[in-house]
């Protein structure tokens, strides 16, 4: 990778000006502050690391469920590192204290966090392929970078000799991609040793510095099973049909108008059953995916899909004979992601935008989907940022980042930023 010069980030960190009293004021200054200046000068200098960083985790496969072997190597790392308290814990998740000036590891803890699990089943080949600064392998931009900046921080902070005012509690967790519905965030703030002691969460989640995810959107999903007799598509013609019973489901759900805001969507998405295209099916099945911004808006959603699958059946048992049983349903809850919201005016939202700004780029609001969300549910101050830089195709086999070194570097730092404004530097 050809050198880049780090004079035009220092700039940038030049203009920064104390704009006055409050979290935009005292941001500016802390980006202006020598200290952050060395952090972000290591951030720089180390950069072939962290990327070298990035390439290792990825290449450990890490799909739902099967974590393990990259959070061994990340703890591994988080030791190397002078964490304190540093351990796996029952769920999976790993994590470390750095700790703070005033508390000395006992809490509470401002949590930075970024995911191990990709969505990506075993056996996907991830190697790590090189284009000039882009690097292309599934799950290396969601969620792998951030586990690598991270590590950067820590790094930085420890060359700039920063010692904040709270403790950091740094996680790697498990469970964040579908159907690990949170697991891994669930237990750290319901059941973990840290339950109760957590001030304020960021979760590190792609790659977009300016983005802050403020919002948590909530889903509920279900497998929906639906049942008759079944029987021969002729000889049995006019016996009740659990296929006719699922599409009607469909049909009304999809005439449901839901607000736009809020946002709140639905989805049919996955589909299948019966043995034969000459057979009344006995069985068949569809998921449903319900969304919101809103917890009582998705609770009006889900109570509006009890009704449709409840009178989908009745119906269906009326419109036909029920002379070898009745078609019925069962609704099995595959996925269920708590909504939540964090005060637009709370420190931990004010003072990330201020970060933003103050290195050059503008702030946005945004709704999603992430471990914020348990957070978020439960009242703590929670967003969730991005590592910095380019990337795309998430989600797909040939998902990529750019790596290049100035504006890597320049979108790293605003984590970096909000992280020690959150947590205050002495």
């Amino acid at each position: 990778m050809r050198p880049i010069a780090f004079a035009p980030l220092l700039a940038v960190l030049a203009l920064a000006t104390d704009a006055g009293a409050g979290p935009v004021g005292s941001v500016s200054a802390l980006v202006a502050s020598p200290a952050f200046k060395t952090a972000v000068a290591k951030l720089d200098a180390d950069h072939d690391r962290t990327v070298a960083d990035i390439v290792a985790l990825t290449e450990i496969p890490a799909p739902p469920f099967k974590e393990t072997a990259r959070g061994q190597a990340y703890l591994a790392r988080l030791k190397a590192h002078g964490l304190t308290q540093v351990e796996m814990d029952p769920e999976g998740n790993v994590m470390g204290v750095r700790p703070g000036a005033k508390t000395g590891g006992k809490g509470p803890y401002v949590v930075i966090a970024a995911h191990l699990d990709t969505v990506f089943p075993e056996g996907t080949d991830v190697k790590v392929r090189r284009e000039g600064t882009k690097l292309m392998a599934p799950g290396i931009g969601d969620d792998t970078r951030s586990l690598a900046v991270l590590l950067a921080y820590l790094r930085a902070m420890d060359a700039a000799g920063i010692r904040t005012t709270s403790d950091i509690l740094v996680v790697g967790n498990v469970g964040e991609e579908g159907a690990g519905d949170l697991r891994g965030t669930r237990y750290l703030f319901k059941s973990g040793k840290y339950k109760g002691r957590i001030s304020a969460f960021f979760s590190m989640d792609g790659n977009d510095p300016s983005r802050v995810v403020d919002q948590g959107v909530g889903s509920k999903r279900y497998h929906v099973i639906f049942r008759g007799p079944g029987g021969h598509s002729y000889g049995a013609f006019g016996m009740v049909n659990p296929m006719a019973a699922m599409s009607r489901a469909v049909v009304d759900l999809y005439a449901v108008k839901p607000p736009a805001t809020p946002k709140t969507t639905f989805s049919a998405g996955v589909t299948g059953g019966g043995t034969s295209v000459n057979a009344i099916p006995s069985e068949v099945f569809m998921d449903f995916d319900l969304r919101s911004e809103s917890a009582a808006e998705l609770a009006r959603l889900d109570a509006k899909l009890q009704t449709i699958l409840t009178q989908a059946v009745e119906g269906e048992n009326a419109a036909r004979s029920t002379r070898y049983g009745k078609v019925s349903f069962e609704a099995k809850v595959i996925g269920e992601r708590p909504a939540g919201r964090t005060d637009p005016k709370a420190a931990i939202v004010t003072q990330t935008h201020a970060a933003i700004a103050a290195l050059g780029f503008t702030p946005g609001h945004d709704a999603s989907s992430t471990d914020a969300n348990v957070p978020m549910s439960l009242g703590i101050p929670a967003v969730t940022i991005g590592s910095g830089g380019k990337g795309g195709r998430a989600h797909a086999l040939d998902e990529w980042i750019d790596v290049e070194k100035a504006p890597s570097v320049r979108g790293m730092s605003v984590g970096l930023a909000a992280l020690l404004a959150v947590a205050g530097v002495e």
